[in-house]
């Protein structure tokens, strides 16, 4: 399956033949799970999700402080 991952306008691919959790996904990228939400079709997907067929993800970056 390929994982296309689109985040603040660059767009990252990762093929893999086993099923992933976007937090493997996240891993994967040297992403930090904690500091973005996956989208796909407009909804957010849980962290724990597991992707087993291609698909592109858009990352939006949180963040919080006072």
């Amino acid at each position: 399956m390929n994982v296309e991952v689109e985040s603040q306008g660059k767009v990252f691919n990762l093929d893999s033949k086993n099923p992933l959790s976007i937090n493997q996904i996240l891993n994967k990228l040297e992403i930090p799970p904690s500091t973005v939400l996956a989208v796909y079709d407009g909804a957010i997907l849980p962290h724990t999700a597991i992707i087993d067929d291609d698909i592109r993800l858009e990352l939006i970056v949180v963040s919080s402080g006072g």
